[in-house]
């Protein structure tokens, strides 16, 4: 009689340990598998890294404000994170021209993060000008990807 209780008993506890139930779920912040916090990927992926001018502008628009805004926020969080804000333009222009045009997106959205309470020392701004596209093409669409400030980690 005891073998069968016995049996019992260890029936009931394999049942148990088999039950579909599932844990609690994590309480945490979402951050994608693999990412790094703090790190140009979670930058990208939490974020966004980049804000676009429209044609001949460096003038910041209210998109570009909210990603910025966004930028600060997440490099309060991480105060040991330093950036570099680089300024690229289309290919249309001389290659003068756009490198003061880059230098002036890259400055413009810099100056937006220490209004926002970056520090300056935190950043620092290069303009590329024309010389590295993001998009391929000579048509708007791709022109108007190539309008931008792309924040990276440094």
């Amino acid at each position: 009689m005891n073998i069968k209780t016995l049996g019992a008993v260890a029936a009931v506890a394999l049942l148990a340990a088999c039950s579909n139930q599932t844990p609690p779920a994590a309480t945490t912040a979402a951050t994608p598998v693999g990412i790094v916090p703090g790190s140009q990927e979670d930058l990208v992926a939490n974020v966004g890294d980049r804000v676009f001018y429209d044609f001949d502008k460096s003038g910041l628009r209210a998109d570009a404000k909210t990603t910025l805004d966004k930028q600060a926020a997440w490099l309060a969080k991480y105060g040991s994170v330093n950036v570099q804000v680089a300024g690229n333009c289309d290919e249309r222009g001389t290659e003068e021209y756009n490198l003061a045009l880059g230098n002036r997106r890259a400055t413009a959205a810099a100056s937006y993060l220490k209004a926002k309470g970056v520090p300056a020392a935190r950043l620092t701004t290069i303009s590329y000008g024309k010389d590295r596209p993001t998009a391929q093409g000579s048509n708007e669409q791709a022109w108007a990807q190539n309008r931008n400030a792309i924040t990276s980690v440094r």
